[in-house]
Formats: structure tokens, C-alpha cells, sequence
């Protein structure tokens, strides 16, 4: 069993070439360092886990604890003395509360009641690409990328249309944080007014009940086994927060990659049927979320011949997992066309009971997003190919996205 390797620190994470291309350092790790060591700036021992079979392990080990209120000291260290209120989900809860949290919630998500949303969302595609300009340069981000992942989610959770772009904003702030003092204070603001407005909003829920989830979860608050109020306000966050960004990240990342691919994209324009099959390979290839959310060792863990002493925190990387070529042929080639490529073949969405609860809003989404702007605009093209793309800077990689992705949208006539 090892126990001891060289450490990588938080920082060569969030380097700029490491940003732009993390895939060789992962490569490495998972050939001298499966399970690694960190140095994170926050000084909370730290375990990055690279290879897919521990991945997956790791990632329903019950002796890996999503229980944030049971590492509060490690969680402090993080993230100082920011707003908790709203972490109290079932991101960050075990067994039996995460049991009762997302059960609540997952009549919601699954395939068959979001299928029922397809004309909806299908109808925000199309306003959204008929507001899109052609014959000039466009950031596609701004304009369809985050626009329709946060309209969906809002529709979903009955937030008003003119109050999205200021809840909008205040997401934004809590994901981009860092652990510098400024911040953190900016998160803890940020926090503080998230949690007033869906404490406000609900409250009008309860006054005026609508056809929404928000309504319905409201209604159900003061049965047994109901949320409670702090509960009901973190889940709305939640459902709002991990509703439209990774989304949002994901379209982007995607449409990149068939531009930079074009035989890939002249495959899904010829044969519509590769739409779901590619969103699969796109979550495998380059998803949105690096990183599953921290877990934390309630007790020594082997994972991969090392030992995770207990009270450490556990690093699982999905974007390495998702390149192992253990588990994948030719990992680094985007293929819409692999072999095997079963929705429960990647990690994309995780493993375990703590699988992602929107995965089938997501392929929706996604596929009625690549589908729509592939065959109203066919001749869709980066606006500067030789420049690349400009991946996020962030002080801890959870996700991984574009800054911009300007093209030029030029439909045949």
C-alpha cells in the first residue's frame, strides 16, 4: 500500500496552461499517481483521485462523507466564514437525509415528467436563435448558452422573468469565488442575498401557489418528512445554481468542439440520431464539471493502494476519470460515433446515490440546443479559429468552461 507521494499543489491546477489543456498532467497522474496528495491553498489536507474505476468507487464509498455540517472546521478553512444556509441540500447531506431531501424532489427529474417539457424548452431554443444575428461575429455564450439553461431552470422553479438577470448575477459571484478575504466576502454577500430573496420568494409561493416546483415543494412543507425552512430555501438554490450552469458550461464546451471538429458535425447533421449518442461523448470528452463536490474520509480509506487518513478531504476528478484509457479506447478523440458509449459508461454526471438529479434535463437541453443551432445555422463557424479558446481561470477546478465563444452564424439560403 502507498502512502506517500510527491504532492500537486492547488496551483498548478489553475495555471493558465493547465487550464488550457489539463489532460496530459491528469494523464500522468493516473500512470505514477492514481491517487495523489494535494497542496491546496487552504491548507486542508487534500486526495485527488484521477483513475476511472477509483473515480467511481470513491464516488459511492460511503466512507467518503458529502456531510459538509460533519467537516465544518475543513469547510471553514475553505471557505471562511461565508453563509452556510445555503448548503443545507442534499449536495451536501449522507444517507438517511439525503435520502429524504431528494426524494422530495425527483418526481421532478425524471425522464419521463421532463420529456413533458420538450415543447417548452424546445420553444426557448427557437426565440433564442431567432434573436441571434447573422453574418457577423457573436459571442454565442451570452446569447444562447447561458440564456437557455436559466430560462428552463426559472420556468421550472416559477422565478419571475424580471428577476432572473439579479439572481442571475448573485450566482455568478458565488461560483467564481476564490480564497482571498475579498472574496470570500463576496460570496458571504452574495449568499446572504440569495438566501433573502428565495426566503422572499417562497413566501410569496405559499400566497399565490403556482403551477412550479417552488409551489409544489411549499405545499409539501409541513407534511411528514417535509423540508424545512432553511431546507426548502437551500434547495431552491440549489436547483437553480447546479440547474443552469453546468448546463450552460456544457453547450458551450460542446458547440466548441464540433466547430474545432467538423466531421464530427457534419456526422450529427447528417444523422439526427447521433444527437443523444454525441451529448454522451461530449460529457465524456470534455464536460462541465471537472471535479465532483468535495467528500471528506470519516474514517482511513484505501483507495488505489493509498491510504486517505481520516478528516481528509477527497478531490475526485471527473475529467480524468472520463479520459482513462483503461476503461475508454482512444480517450483523447472526440468520437460521436464510439463504440459502446452507454449513458452510464462516463462519470460525467457521477456515480452512486448522489447521481446527478437533472441528467435527464440535461441531455434534453443539450441535445435540443446542438440540434437547433446546427440545422438553423449549418454554416456555423468559429469567428477566430486561430486564436483558440479561452478556458476559465478559477481558484479550484469545479468546472471547466469557456470565458467566450464568438462564431459566426451564416445559414445556407
Amino acid at each position: 500500500m502507498t502512502t506517500t507521494q510527491d504532492p500537486v499543489t492547488a496551483a498548478e491546477q489553475c495555471t493558465a496552461d493547465f487550464r488550457r489543456n489539463p489532460h496530459p498532467v491528469y494523464a500522468a497522474l493516473r500512470d505514477t499517481a492514481p491517487v495523489c496528495p494535494m497542496k491546496p491553498p487552504h491548507g486542508v489536507e487534500t486526495y485527488l483521485i484521477t483513475r476511472y474505476e477509483d473515480a467511481r468507487a470513491a464516488l459511492s464509498d460511503p466512507r467518503l462523507s458529502k456531510d459538509m455540517y460533519g467537516a465544518m472546521d475543513a469547510y471553514r478553512r475553505i471557505f471562511g466564514d461565508s453563509s452556510v444556509s445555503l448548503d443545507d441540500n442534499m449536495l451536501n447531506a449522507d444517507a438517511p437525509k439525503h435520502t429524504r431531501l431528494r426524494k422530495l424532489v425527483n418526481s421532478e427529474f425524471t425522464p419521463r415528467r421532463v420529456e413533458a417539457l420538450r415543447p417548452k424548452i424546445q420553444d426557448i431554443v427557437d426565440r433564442l436563435l431567432d434573436a441571434c444575428p447573422t453574418g457577423e461575429p457573436l459571442d454565442l455564450l451570452p446569447a444562447f448558452a447561458f440564456p437557455l439553461p436559466i430560462t428552463v431552470i426559472c420556468e421550472l422553479l416559477g422565478v419571475p422573468p424580471e428577476e432572473r438577470a439579479h439572481m442571475q448575477r448573485l450566482s455568478t459571484t458565488v461560483a467564481q469565488t476564490g480564497f482571498s478575504k475579498e472574496s470570500k466576502q463576496a460570496q458571504q454577500k452574495a449568499e446572504e442575498d440569495l438566501h433573502a430573496y428565495f426566503t422572499e420568494l417562497i413566501a410569496r409561493k405559499r400566497e399565490h401557489p403556482g403551477e412550479d416546483l417552488l409551489s409544489a415543494l411549499a405545499a409539501a412543507q409541513d407534511k411528514d418528512g417535509g423540508l424545512t425552512e432553511n431546507e426548502l430555501v437551500s434547495t431552491a438554490f440549489l436547483l437553480m445554481f447546479a440547474g443552469h450552469k453546468t448546463t450552460a458550461y456544457l453547450i458551450g464546451n460542446a458547440v466548441y468542439h464540433f466547430l474545432a471538429n467538423p466531421a464530427q458535425l457534419r456526422a450529427v447533421q447528417e444523422d439526427p440520431e447521433l444527437v443523444g449518442p454525441a451529448v454522451e461523448e461530449l460529457v465524456r470528452y470534455d464536460g462541465s464539471v471537472e471535479s465532483a463536490t468535495f467528500r471528506y474520509a470519516t474514517e482511513d480509506v484505501e483507495i488505489g493502494g493509498t491510504r486517505i487518513p481520516k478528516g481528509a478531504l477527497v478531490q475526485i476528478a471527473l475529467l480524468s476519470a472520463n479520459r482513462d484509457p483503461l476503461k475508454f479506447d482512444s480517450p483523447d478523440e472526440f468520437d460521436v460515433r464510439r463504440p459502446g458509449n452507454a449513458q452510464s459508461a462516463h462519470l460525467g454526471f457521477g456515480n452512486g446515490s448522489h447521481y446527478c438529479l437533472g441528467a435527464p434535463l440535461a441531455r434534453l437541453e443539450m441535445q435540443l440546443a446542438l440540434t437547433g443551432l446546427f440545422s438553423r445555422f449549418p454554416g456555423i463557424a468559429l469567428a477566430a479559429p486561430e486564436a483558440g479558446p479561452t478556458w476559465m481561470e478559477v481558484p479550484f477546478p469545479a468546472f471547466r468552461g469557456l470565458v467566450e465563444l464568438p462564431v459566426v452564424l451564416d445559414p445556407e439560403k
